[in-house]
């Protein structure tokens, strides 16, 4: 691995950080102005919903300069809303308004990452061949779930009544802040800029793509055209179903294990969100694993999708915390294990037909898409009060049906182009951009 790919890896572990601590911040922050029960859900749809609306933008952003420096600006916009976050009281906005305002900070550090991901995931595909693609791909996936945990917990902490007294009696703190959320974000504020300055060290690849557009019109159109162009391609179209179902599934799942701790095993809330960490930790394992995995071996991984998703169904018939803990390990690993192979197939994938921007912009837009669509189908479910067990037996049999199919549909591709698997691993890039984008490149 070269030194600059060490550099993205930090970049990223800590700017993921911050960005999974904010959010337990500005819940307690919601909390101490006695903001409405919905804003926190309604914080998480504004945050994926930037990745939805800004995805036809984002590509052409992060293929437009270096990417260090393109993660960078993006991760400047995240300080910006962090400490516009901060700010909620000191702008003259009335009290009854102010968790508004946090809402939209928080909205404002999701621009942030929808911008910087294309940018983050793209930079990979140009440090390293396409052979150390999914090894590459196991560490930022391993370290991006690992930040979650560790975000998760750090916020957890900050707010805490021990840690937020001892900050809040820190002279430079005192002077700044006045409440446990507002020193909790002071101190995410800081990690972004470490991460910031990560971003300034990580050099120049001097991969360079043809002029961006910027009419914002023809931007949306084109970007369409790459959704069409990954769609058809026989290899792009696989693996973009797959991760696309992995992230939608992830988030519903996430918001499942708490439902299913409260309610099936009797745990307080602070419990439930133990358990999450403890099937993100089984991914943790499984993205390392994957990383021994070939490139070329990627389609082989499809059935451990299909076997996660019965292996949730028995999440209903186990009571015992040993128990629980070893199937939310055995969830997530699995989970870990199928989805790297498949991610790093699909920015392979995309880079080679497209370009690491638009490829990832294309991902995240799908990918985000899903996690909308999957969270307001399980709300729903919730609506007509069905039994959490229902809920997972719907879930685990959707999941495992739909891993199936795309089985059936990736055996049917190669029958019909066995020369498919001699195309994973070539190199170059925007194949599909130079033969123009109304030629179905799967043919």
């Amino acid at each position: 691995m070269k030194r600059g790919f060490y550099l993205v890896m930090a970049a990223q572990a800590l700017s993921s950080l911050a960005d999974n601590a904010l959010f337990i911040a500005a819940v307690r922050l919601i909390e101490e102005l006695h903001g409405p029960d919905w804003m926190t859900p309604a914080m998480k749809w504004s945050f994926a919903l930037a990745y939805v609306l800004l995805a036809a933008f984002v590509g052409a952003f992060a293929d437009s300069y270096p990417k260090g420096r393109v993660m960078f600006v993006t991760n400047a916009l995240k300080v910006a809303g962090c400490l516009l976050m901060f700010s909620y009281a000191s702008l003259g906005i009335s009290h009854d308004h102010q968790v508004y305002l946090v809402s939209a900070a928080y909205a404002l550090v999701g621009v942030g990452a929808a911008a910087y991901s294309p940018a983050k995931y793209g930079i990979v595909t140009e440090m390293l061949p396409p052979h150390m693609l999914i090894k590459g791909n196991s560490w930022i996936e391993g370290l991006t779930v690992f930040s979650i945990i560790l975000g998760t917990a750090l916020g957890s902490a900050l707010i805490s009544p021990s840690i937020s007294h001892a900050l809040l009696h820190v002279p430079l703190v005192r002077r700044l802040a006045h409440t446990p959320a507002e020193a909790a974000i002071l101190v995410i504020a800081v990690v972004y800029l470490v991460a910031a300055v990560c971003n300034l060290l990580i050099p120049n690849t001097h991969v360079r793509y043809p002029p961006q557009q910027k009419n914002p019109i023809k931007l949306i159109s084109t970007f369409g055209g790459y959704v069409r162009i990954l769609w058809k391609d026989r290899l792009g179209q696989i693996s973009l179903a797959v991760t696309t179902l992995f992230w939608g599934a992830g988030a519903t799942l996430q918001l499942i294990v708490l439902e299913w701790g409260r309610h099936q095993l009797g745990y307080e809330l602070n419990q439930s969100s133990i358990l999450m960490l403890v099937a993100a930790v089984g991914t943790v394992i499984g993205s390392v694993l994957a990383g021994r995995v070939p490139l070329r071996r990627a389609l082989d991984v499809l059935p451990i999708g299909a076997l996660m998703g019965v292996v949730v169904l028995f999440m209903p018939f186990v009571h015992a915390t040993a128990s629980v803990y070893a199937l939310l390990l055995v969830i997530g690993g699995l989970a870990g294990y199928f989805v790297v192979p498949m991610n790093a197939l699909l920015q392979h994938r995309g880079h080679v037909l497209l370009s690491a921007g638009h490829s990832i912009a294309v991902q995240n837009f799908n990918e985000q898409l899903n996690i909308l669509l999957m969270v307001a189908i399980y709300g729903v479910l919730l609506y007509l009060k069905l039994p959490i067990g229902t809920v997972i037996f719907i879930f685990g049999s959707a999941v495992a049906l739909l891993m199936l199919i795309f089985m059936r549909w990736s055996r049917s591709n190669l029958r019909k182009m066995p020369e498919l698997l001699e195309q994973i691993g070539q190199e170059g890039h925007g194949q599909a951009l130079d033969h123009g984008h109304g030629r179905d490149h799967d043919r």
